[in-house]
This record gives structure tokens, C-alpha cells and sequence, in this order.
């Protein structure tokens, strides 16, 4: 096959003609792996802001572009310029909050239709339940949810903030703004109205992972608005990696949709396409083709037989390895520059050293999303003002502590020192403070998150969130058995097993929540891309039933349950495993290696090289 590097050049002006606002269509745009879907995007934008964006704005109408994560975003803005009267560009919570954020009886009644629903199920499921820590659970629930009935006429104004927690008593979950904004633009036709008005063009990105009842809605507006409104869809249906997105988007378009297809892998080099073209092809007919000066490449595939090992020392045998059969010194030594992907974020916790302080939160649902976005207020207070303060002070850097505590703490706001006669009083009494805290270092020491939270709150250095002035009063708790001597909710048994870890844990999640980390999870990673990565597959450490490698290679048999759901048409964990795999792999530009821990290494290498994905020349067997 001839490839000519400019092959998907069409595609960006259908996409622009589907955005005329005389007729306007609706799409589906396929860009699978490294296609530069974002490339394509800005390209179609700046074009509607050239032909368009006088008669837009003279109307007071914006196109709407959806986004997965805020850094998705702002590469979005940064390449559209400064002009964003015309876009609004962000992600699906934010844009479903500015939709309904003003309907605030509406909320309210929606709210209570919803809660009294809860409780009847959890009531019904209470009398048939018998006594266990899951009907303790439910017991808790349904006094929490009455509570919550009973407050309803009280609240004036509900609240929501897109990027953290929200716990006061008017604020609204996640889940519930993406429910309330689902259900008003399906029922509400001024709703409809308003969206349509306001946003004629709205462009989802991945929109494979977008949650499916608010999919649907987006479609039932678009059918009933075709006239006047476009809905684009941008993503990947291989690459969905959320059980909340719809299944078989792509195959469920209306009638009168285009679809277009964007075939060039610009990201990858050659072979690392043909692996991820066979991982794929038992799903779909979508092939990829690297672009013509792009190298050969490498990928490899290390299965490692004995699961006693020291993982992190096969990992670096595994680097070096890579760096002898790809030449790239990169891939070992003291300038290695490789991106280890895992499965789950615990495993990765495991690999960064902060597991103890991560898997009693990641347990906690209301926590796990400030957990894993580095938003969680109970953290924050740890990572963005003692961790800092803690560095500058062993770094005797005094300028940067003095500027950490004039910014952040109590004890040198404006309206304390208006109190005191004498500010250099006030500077002295915060020197001696900070060392008070920095003593619980001394000689090496490692003390515990909650022994540095309490001295702290004797200190009065730092303002202390609500959430854990009440786990103050508690004992260091060392196991999950313990903590329920002390307290029944979740949240603050989970904080007081979480805070009994060492504070350098701190540091090793900091790191990782910013991103400078060498270890992230397949999930983290789509969208982004790098020369060199290590793939980690190990079952042993997964937790969850969600995914299995071990049927994917063709290693265990498949459960009674994944056959009834293959016969039935239903998505097995194969399915779900086969597309994590997918977009681990298609992260790798230049050279890709997969490290398999597994009792099965033969039926493994047997299985690959039935489906093709790897040459026998590039397995090895490790113990």
C-alpha cells in the first residue's frame, strides 16, 4: 500500500462543512491512536472563527467544545489563542454545571424524587437482608439520604465545584450533576432550547468515554434540533476505558450522520502500529498506517515466571535489556527515560512507595476522585503547604519558608498582625514555630502524617480543614480492625488508617499526582505520548475483577459468565482488558516494552504468537 502522509487532509473540511450554520450535520470523527484528532480540532475551529465568528458572536452564540480533563483544556486553549469569546471550551462536568446551575427549584424537586426513590430500594433491600456489615452500611445510608429529604426546603442555592469535593450541605455530587443535566435536557424542552441558542456547534472529544445517559440525551437534543444545532463526536471506541461510557457508540449513529476516518498514525513508529492494528483487529475493521519517514521501532515482550522476584529489579533488567536490543541508552542508566504504565493505581502506589497512605482513601468512593486528581482537601493541606515548607526548611532556604507562611498561614494574615503590638514579636513566634514542627525530623526521623497534622493544630501554623478536626481527637489506628473500635464513618476511618503511614509517603504521592513520576496507570495515560514505555501486566496485583491479561493471552479458561455474556453480546473483561491493552500500547512512540508476571509463560507465548502479536524473536522468558 502506497502511503501518502496527507491522506486524512479531507477530513478536516467535511467536519468543517458539517459546522455550516445554514445546514448543519452531525458526526462521528474515528481518530484512533497518535491520528491528531486535537490537530484536527483546532484546524476546524480556527476555520468557523474566520468564516463564522462575526455572525456568531453579533448572536451571542459560542461553539462548545468538550473536553475529558482540564489539561485537555488548556492544550485546547493555548492552541486556539487569546480569542475565547467565540469557545467555550470545557470539561463535561463544568459544561453540564453551567447548564443547570440557575434551575435551582428544579433541582431541588429532582433531588427529592431521587432520594425517596433511594430509600425505598435500600429500605426493601434492608427487610431481606440480614445482619452483616452491608445492612450496618445501608442503615447508615438511609439515615444520611432522610437527613438529606429533610434539609431539602432549607437550601436556597445549590453548589458544585467540577474540579474537587463537595461535602456542605448544598452542594451536589459528580454523579448528580451529570444525572440532573441528562434528565432536564431530555424532559425540559426550554432547556433545549437554551443549549441550542446559546451553543449551535457542540464538539465532544473522546466522546466514547462520555457517560451514556447524557450521550443519549445530547442525541434526543440533536434529533429534535437537527435544523438548527450540530453534535460532533471526536474519539475511539477501541480506547473507551470507563464502564460508564456507551457501548457501540460508533455503531449506533443515526442514519443521517457522516462518519469520517482519520487512517494515519502520526505518533508511532511501524511496528509498534502493527501490534496495535492485531490487537484491535478481532474487534473492528479500523487499521492504522505510520507515516512515511517514521522508523522501523521495537517492541518486546518479557515473560517473567517466578512472581517472588524483586519486580522493581526485573523492571530494570527488562530497561537494560531494551537498551541493548534498541540501541537507545535512554532505556538504562543514570538519563533513563522511560514511562512505566501499570494496571491499577494501587500497583503503582506499590511502585512509588506511597501505598500505605493510598489504599484506605482509593477505598473510599466520595474520596477517590480528589485522591486521584490531587484535589482531595484532607491531602492538600499536607501537599501544598507542609511538604513545601518541610523541603525549604531542610533545604535552609529561609526566604521560601518566610514566603510559605506570610501566603498560607494563620499566624501572619493581616488581620492577626493588626492585632499585635509588635510584628517582629509575630516573626520571632513563627520562627520558633516552624522549628517546633521541623524538630519531628530530627536525626533522620520519619514521623507519621497524623503526628505531624497534630502537632500542627497545637502549632495553629496552618488552617486545618473540617473534615479532620475530628480524626484529632482519635488514636493512631494500625489496622482497619482497630479503627472501627473508634469510628463508624468511612471517611474518617479511612483517614486515621491512611495518616498512620510515614510522612515521606507525602512526597512519593506528590510526585505522582504531578506528574513526575516514571510509573503511571494505563487508564492515566490516554492522549498522552512517549519515546520509550514499559508496559507492567500482573494479575496477581490487580485487585479488581474488571480485567484479566491471563484470558486475554489466552492463559486461563473463560468463566461460565464471560461465555453466557459473549453469546448474549455483552462486554466480557476480555473486552474491557483487550482495549486497556490498546491504549497502553499506542503511548509508545519509539520503542515499546510489555512485562508480563505470570505462572503460565509458555501458554502465554503460545497465544500471542497464535494471534500475532509478537515474533517468537521477540519473547524472552525470565526465570
Amino acid at each position: 500500500m502506497i502511503v501518502d502522509d496527507n491522506i486524512d487532509k479531507h477530513v478536516d473540511d467535511e467536519i468543517y462543512d458539517c459546522l455550516n450554520l445554514k445546514n448543519p450535520r452531525s458526526f462521528f470523527l474515528y481518530a484512533g491512536a497518535g491520528a491528531g484528532k486535537t490537530r484536527t480540532l483546532v484546524n476546524v475551529l480556527n476555520k468557523v472563527k474566520e468564516n463564522h465568528g462575526k455572525k456568531l458572536q453579533k448572536r451571542s452564540k459560542k461553539v462548545a467544545v468538550i473536553t475529558y480533563t482540564n489539561n485537555a483544556c488548556d492544550e485546547i486553549r493555548s492552541r486556539l489563542g487569546d480569542d475565547m469569546n467565540l469557545f467555550k471550551v470545557s470539561t463535561i462536568h463544568s459544561y453540564v454545571w453551567d447548564l443547570i446551575k440557575y434551575y435551582n427549584s428544579d433541582i431541588k424537586e429532582w433531588l427529592r424524587v431521587k432520594i425517596a426513590e433511594d430509600l425505598i430500594e435500600l429500605r426493601e433491600k434492608q427487610a431481606k437482608g440480614r445482619a452483616s456489615k452491608a445492612s450496618e452500611e445501608r442503615a447508615r445510608q438511609i439515615e444520611k439520604k432522610t437527613e438529606k429529604l429533610e434539609s431539602l426546603d432549607g437550601i436556597k442555592k445549590f453548589t458544585y465545584n467540577p474540579n474537587g469535593d463537595n461535602y456542605s450541605r448544598q452542594s451536589l455530587s459528580h454523579s448528580q450533576v451529570i444525572g440532573i443535566g441528562a434528565d432536564f435536557l431530555r424532559t425540559k424542552p426550554l432547556m433545549q432550547k437554551i443549549m441550542v441558542g446559546k451553543y449551535p456547534i457542540l464538539l465532544i472529544d473522546e466522546s466514547q468515554d462520555t457517560i451514556k445517559d447524557l450521550i443519549e440525551s445530547f442525541f434526543e437534543v440533536q434529533e429534535k434540533n437537527k435544523d438548527v444545532f450540530s453534535l460532533g463526536l471526536i474519539g475511539d471506541t477501541m480506547q473507551r476505558i470507563y464502564s460508564t461510557g456507551k457501548e457501540g457508540l460508533e455503531k449506533d449513529l443515526p442514519k443521517d450522520w457522516i462518519t469520517p476516518s482519520k487512517k494515519i498514525n502520526h505518533r508511532s513508529s511501524k511496528r509498534i502500529i502493527r501490534l496495535i492494528n492485531e490487537i484491535r483487529k478481532e474487534v473492528d475493521t479500523h487499521q492504522q498506517v505510520p507515516r512515511t519517514d517514521k522508523d522501523e521501532g521495537f517492541v518486546n515482550l518479557f515473560l517473567v515466571s517466578d512472581n517472588s522476584t524483586d519486580k522493581l529489579e526485573i523492571e530494570s533488567q527488562v530497561a537494560k535489556r531494551m537498551s541493548e536490543i534498541s540501541g537507545d541508552d535512554l532505556w538504562f542508566g543514570d538519563i533513563a527515560d522511560v514511562e512505566t504504565l501499570a494496571i491499577e493505581h494501587h500497583m503503582i502506589a506499590r511502585r512509588n512507595n506511597f501505598l500505605e497512605l493510598f489504599e484506605p482513601l482509593y477505598k473510599v468512593e466520595r474520596l477517590k476522585t480528589g485522591l486521584l486528581d490531587g484535589n482531595l482537601p484532607q491531602l492538600r493541606l499536607f501537599t501544598e503547604f507542609v511538604l513545601p515548607l518541610i523541603e525549604a526548611k531542610k533545604n535552609k532556604d529561609e526566604f521560601k519558608v518566610c514566603q510559605i507562611i506570610r501566603k498560607n498561614s494563620p499566624l501572619l494574615k493581616a488581620e492577626t498582625l493588626k492585632k499585635t503590638k509588635n510584628q517582629r514579636d509575630a516573626l520571632r513566634k513563627v520562627s520558633h514555630v516552624v522549628k517546633d514542627l521541623f524538630v519531628l525530623w530530627d536525626k533522620g526521623k520519619d514521623p507519621s502524617i497524623l503526628e505531624v497534622l497534630q502537632r500542627i493544630n497545637d502549632l495553629s501554623l496552618f488552617m486545618i480543614p473540617e473534615s479532620l478536626e475530628q480524626i484529632l481527637k482519635k488514636e493512631v489506628a494500625t489496622s482497619e480492625e482497630s479503627i472501627d473500635e473508634y469510628e463508624k464513618d468511612k471517611i474518617s476511618n479511612a483517614l486515621l488508617l491512611s495518616f498512620a503511614s510515614p510522612f515521606s509517603q507525602i512526597k512519593a504521592y506528590k510526585s505522582y499526582i504531578s506528574g513526575e513520576s516514571k510509573f503511571e496507570t494505563h487508564q492515566g495515560v490516554k492522549g498522552l505520548e512517549y519515546p520509550r514505555v514499559m508496559v507492567i501486566i500482573d494479575d496477581s496485583e490487580s485487585k479488581g475483577f474488571m480485567f484479566s491479561y491471563d484470558k486475554l493471552f489466552g492463559a486461563k479458561e473463560l468463566t461460565p459468565t464471560d461465555t453466557k455474556n459473549i453469546d448474549s453480546g455483552k462486554e466480557t473483561s476480555i473486552d474491557r482488558t483487550r482495549r486497556l491493552f490498546y491504549v497502553a500500547c499506542s503511548r509508545a512512540k519509539e520503542s515499546l516494552a510489555v512485562i508480563v508476571y505470570t505462572d503460565f509463560p509458555e501458554i502465554i507465548k503460545k497465544g500471542v504468537l497464535e494471534k500475532e502479536w509478537f515474533d517468537e524473536s521477540e519473547i524472552e522468558i525470565i526465570g
